[in-house]
């Protein structure tokens, strides 16, 4: 199942430890901090200034490439 934009972060992660590289990469270092708990992946992608499309791209890729 793909990653898409209204999924949990912590979810993904757990779901797909690899995808610890990619979120770091793009400078999300709230891995294991309270806001990966309830914060989606789009709204990560807003609060630090991604483009959205480019970052599920990247996660999909890392993981089912």
């Amino acid at each position: 199942m793909k990653i898409k934009k209204d999924m949990i972060i912590q979810e993904v992660i757990d779901a797909h430890p690899e995808t610890i590289e990619v979120f770091m990469g793009y400078g999300v270092h709230c891995i294991g901090c309270a806001n990966s708990l309830h914060e989606t992946i789009e709204q990560g992608a807003k609060l630090h200034n991604l483009d959205l499309d480019e970052f599920l791209d990247d996660l999909n890729d890392y993981v089912y490439d």
